[in-house]
């Protein structure tokens, strides 16, 4: 067998393999897409769970009452691949059951005070920015490129968590001191310490939704030479 024969066939080799995959993802988030209620309801638990997980993996600054954590990995990509309803289930899971005492809130806090305190409007934001992503994700396909996925979750990260996040933290603020914050220092305690650590959270999650994602609508069948 010649050089260039042997070129041929790993060329087919390696095209079956990627259209292999292709078809795996696919199937995937179709099978995801057609799971019953129950199934569904797991698979958000699961992501809920992850997100109490990562949310033990923290830093606190000396001059913030919020901490740095991984949670903004498994909110983005829980919104990605449950989709548009279950990804913010799955957050609003989260929050609930950590009300009522479950203790997976940073620190393993649990409980409704949780939610007065410093970081409840973030936990807030997960659950919106969980909507907003997932519903981006199932209706416009040109959202899971890279690219436009990144962009997407920087709007949900930066604007909705980290605004909501802003304004709990600007009401905490208040009314344990009983004095108004400016806003460089809100910025200080709860933004900008965290701008290259989510950037690079969010750079990954991208990358790691786009290799998972299908680049087709889950009514479009595929097979293997797609």
């Amino acid at each position: 067998m010649d050089f260039i024969e042997k070129m041929r066939l790993r060329t087919m080799d390696v095209t079956l393999s990627i259209n292999n995959y292709k078809l795996l993802r696919y199937r995937f988030f179709k099978w995801r897409y057609e799971l019953g209620f129950s199934y569904k309801l797991m698979l958000a638990f699961s992501f809920a769970c992850l997100t109490g997980l990562l949310a033990q993996v923290r830093l606190y600054l000396p001059w913030s009452p919020v901490p740095l954590t991984g949670q903004t990995f498994a909110v983005v990509l829980g919104a990605v691949v449950l989709g548009k309803w279950w990804g913010g289930i799955s957050q609003s899971l989260y929050l609930g059951v950590g009300l009522l005492g479950m203790p997976w809130f940073a620190g393993f806090h649990a409980g409704f005070s949780y939610l007065l305190g410093p970081t409840g409007g973030y936990l807030i934001g997960f659950i919106i920015a969980s909507f907003f992503l997932g519903y981006f994700m199932d209706e416009y396909v040109k959202s899971r490129r890279y690219l436009t996925m990144f962009a997407l979750m920087l709007v949900a990260n930066f604007g909705i968590v980290f605004g909501l996040g802003l304004l709990g933290l600007y009401g905490w603020v208040f009314f344990t001191t009983g004095t108004a914050v400016d806003l460089w220092t809100l910025l200080m305690m709860g933004l900008i310490p965290f701008l290259v650590g989510d950037i690079v959270k969010i750079a990954v999650a991208a990358g790691v939704a786009g290799a998972i994602t299908p680049k087709h609508a889950y009514g479009h069948e595929l097979d293997a030479s797609t």
